[in-house]
């Protein structure tokens, strides 16, 4: 029982930590580019829009397998 359970948190927590480090590495290279070039502001936000979209997506649909995985 405690085994399963530190499965469970093992796996869940790795499965939030990925797409908080693609987010993080994903804000510094956004913040690098608009200091490296302020006029492109609208095409960066629109990438980093779209990024951050499938980025969440992906984190959402792992915590639902987690679910489905270890649902008793």
């Amino acid at each position: 029982m405690l085994a399963e359970t530190f499965i469970i948190l093992t796996v869940m927590f790795i499965a939030v930590m990925g797409p908080a480090v693609v987010i993080s590495v994903l804000g510094y290279a956004v913040i690098k580019a608009l200091s490296r070039n302020p006029s492109a502001a609208s095409k960066i936000f629109i990438g980093m829009a779209i990024m951050l979209v499938f980025v969440e997506a992906i984190s959402i649909v792992s915590i639902l397998i987690i679910f489905q995985l270890f649902a008793r």
